[in-house]
């Protein structure tokens, strides 16, 4: 099936979309799912795809998923099948997720008697920022009146090129941070730069914030349910000798808990707000909530490793030491259903994975061998979910 995973990933590859909004790669994937034995839905809000296979017994629901968007950067990969879109690339590997799914979609249809269950294969927008599954979810995707029924489990993978090709990594519990992004704006009172005396200058506030929100961190999350905060953006002023009134901070957090996500963006609040307040200045604290934590089910993560196992053989199975900071929205998913985020390798075998662009980079290449691994273990998955009693 390789031949056909390749040519889908290439064209999804050439002319990638971003958000939620995706029609020319909603009416790629509905073309390489036509004429399968698949009950085909789209979405209202956004253009996603979701295909139901039925067994021929029957059995529990399982869900797959893959994200089909793109990132607003301008590629500089390198490859012959560069995207073609000024501003836009596959820069994550979703055109290889969605490549996968497609395929396992064919092949799970040739196994159809071997089915004891229903299989949800979802393919989902705006996983970059935008809450697509979040918007999948509102739709119904996980009702009793949805498409497949509510699943019993559920699994997705994720390439990286920070793995060896065909490699598949997973964890029990916490795989993923929550994201939330913090923006504060600091109010003083404008002035000449001359006469600091006769101004209320919001910068020193702001540059006290700063420190203050990183000892924070330090002095009140455990080492042990850890949080990252990062300032990434200050901004105040206009030129060179005049005291600005406002003064304006911006980052994101992430954590591994929820219990210690809701401790950091209440401390979060509390900092900014007495360090205003001992500079003479106000602040206003906006915190916009992203992602929750991406947690694995423990029995399906295990799961998930015993069919790597069985279909790439155990030495193309590690586990995974630590959670990744980053975040992703399979987490509305896993917050509602028991299942699995896994990673899998994708690094060309000419390079060292240490030292490849990672996922993100304008640079970044995959190794499309990988999808063959890819097709196999969401398959696998299926098949093992929805084996005849």
């Amino acid at each position: 099936m390789q031949p056909r995973t390749l040519a889908l990933r290439r064209v999804l590859h050439r002319v990638p979309e971003v958000g939620l909004t995706l029609p020319v790669t909603q009416a790629a994937v509905l073309s390489a799912l036509r004429e399968l034995p698949l009950q085909i839905d789209t979405g209202r809000d956004c253009s996603s795809v979701t295909a139901v296979l039925r067994g021929a017994r029957p059995g529990p629901t399982v869900l797959v998923r893959a994200d089909m968007d793109a990132l607003p950067m301008t590629e500089d990969s390198g490859v012959p099948f560069a995207s073609e879109v000024e501003g836009a690339m596959h820069a994550c590997g979703h055109d290889l997720h969605t490549a996968m799914l497609a395929s396992a979609a064919r092949l799970l249809c040739g196994r159809r008697e071997r089915l004891a269950g229903t299989a949800v294969f979802m393919f989902q927008p705006g996983e970059e920022s935008a809450h697509g599954a979040r918007t999948m979810i509102d739709e119904g995707l996980l009702s009793a009146d949805g498409p497949g029924g509510v699943p019993e489990s559920a699994m997705a993978l994720h390439v990286t090129s920070r793995l060896a090709a065909g490699t598949l990594q997973t964890r029990p519990d916490s795989i993923m941070a929550s994201s939330d992004d913090l923006h504060v704006r600091v109010t003083g009172r404008g002035g000449h730069a001359s006469a600091p005396q006769d101004a209320l200058d919001p910068v020193p506030a702001a540059a006290a914030m700063v420190g203050a929100l990183h000892t924070m961190i330090t002095r009140r999350v455990s080492a042990f349910d850890p949080a990252v905060l990062t300032v990434a953006h200050i901004s105040a002023g206009t030129t060179t000798n005049v005291i600005p009134e406002t003064a304006l901070l911006e980052g994101t957090v992430r954590t591994l808990s929820e219990e210690t996500r809701a401790r950091v963006l209440d401390e979060i609040r509390q900092v900014c707000t007495g360090v205003a307040t001992a500079y003479g200045c106000t602040c206003d604290v906006h915190i916009e909530v992203g992602y929750p934590v991406t947690v694995n089910d423990p029995d399906v993560a295990e799961r998930l490793a015993d069919v790597g196992r069985s279909v790439l053989g155990s030495r193309f199975v590690e586990p995974m030491p630590d959670p990744i900071m980053g975040s992703e929205d399979f987490s509305y998913v896993l917050s509602r259903v028991p299942g699995a985020l896994a990673f899998l390798g994708a690094c060309p075998t000419d390079v060292d994975p240490a030292e490849a662009p990672p996922n993100h980079s304008n640079r970044v290449v995959f190794d499309e061998d990988a999808m063959v691994a890819g097709v196999a273990l969401y398959s696998g998955y299926v098949l093992d979910a929805l084996r005849p009693g």
